[in-house]
């Protein structure tokens, strides 16, 4: 046998990004044949699911039970309630985890698991509703179930035939297929998507507030328009937001002045720190936004108007709070 060195050391790059190459031609070759086999029964699947007043049961085996792992997954997250059963273990057992509202999504390319065919009568009992996904409509699983999904592939990616590979590929495909059309059909939004990701990115993203991240009370940068400039520097300095608001007696916003107004301001030799007043020097009619908007949305604004910091008005034009790049950096929504 020659040894894995010397078979490493013996393949030519051509030949590896010939093997990568392939296996996408017969993958895609694999989704397109799935794709144009779509019919009545994958409309007749989606509404079982739609209809479903329990939850999508996903089963398989080896492989399989992978790709079953993931389409729960997928469901789970796009609006239809599912998780995933060992056959194995159901049959010790876990099966007590079905009722019967729910709708059992079983996988096998040869429709013959024998783990899954054990739990059939038991489920046909119960009364659930069954769509199976295999390669074979003659298959027992096919034959016994409600629907039957065909996810059959012109031939696997591996050149032995032996691997699941193009034809795991159409199952998972089948299921997102399926987890989509759902999405699409309840009207599940990129905010319901979110609440069921809050640790992740996108959720940070669409379900944090300013009002969540912003300084608020004593913390907030502001001073009177009749302060001196080096009045503001202070407040900016005590309050490291590197910026600060300029309001009336009411908190209403009159104007901003940041650090960068500042190394503006020292260019000009007429202006005296100690004596000019502020609203002399301040910008009027600063970028601001609302308490009530997304956390992202800030970003965007600082972003497109290449600016660090922003004011956070109510809509009586009243400052609430402050923010700059390194609050929606901790937030990690930048």
């Amino acid at each position: 046998m020659t040894s894995p060195t010397t078979a490493t050391s013996n393949v030519a790059d051509a030949a590896l990004l010939e093997s990568g190459r392939r296996v996408f031609g017969v993958e895609m070759q694999g989704l397109q044949a799935n794709s144009d086999r779509l019919n009545a029964s994958f409309v007749e699947a989606c509404r079982l699911m739609l209809g479903c007043q329990g939850r999508i049961v996903c089963l398989g085996m080896g492989k399989s039970g992978h790709v079953a792992r993931k389409i729960a997954a997928t469901l789970a997250s796009t609006g239809t309630p599912a998780f995933f059963v060992h056959p194995g273990e159901a049959g010790h057992g876990d099966l007590g985890m079905i009722t019967d509202v729910d709708v059992v999504l079983a996988i096998s390319y040869s429709g013959e698991s024998d783990e899954i065919i054990m739990l059939l009568p038991v489920l046909k009992r119960q009364g659930n509703a069954l769509i199976t996904l295999t390669g074979r409509p003659e298959s027992t699983m096919a034959r016994e179930a409600t629907v039957h999904l065909d996810v059959s592939v012109p031939q696997e990616a591996c050149p032995l035939s032996l691997a699941p590979t193009a034809s795991t590929t159409a199952a998972m495909a089948m299921g997102d297929a399926l987890a989509v059309s759902l999405l699409e059909a309840r009207g599940f939004t990129a905010d319901d998507f979110a609440r069921s990701h809050p640790a992740g990115a996108l959720g940070r993203r669409l379900l944090l507030h300013i009002n969540d991240i912003m300084h608020t009370g004593a913390e907030i940068p502001k001073v009177l328009p009749t302060s001196s400039i080096s009045e503001a520097l202070v407040e900016i300095s005590s309050k490291r937001l590197g910026l600060t608001a300029i309001v009336d007696e009411q908190d209403h916003l009159l104007g901003l002045y940041t650090d960068g107004d500042l190394r503006r301001t020292l260019d000009d030799d007429a202006i005296n720190l100690r004596t000019t007043s502020i609203a002399d020097v301040m910008t009027r009619s600063p970028k601001t936004i609302q308490s009530d908007a997304l956390a992202v949305e800030a970003a965007r604004l600082m972003e497109s108007h290449k600016i660090s910091g922003l004011l956070v008005l109510n809509p009586e034009q009243k400052i609430v709070g402050a923010l700059n790049i390194h609050d929606l950096l901790r937030a990690r929504v930048v």
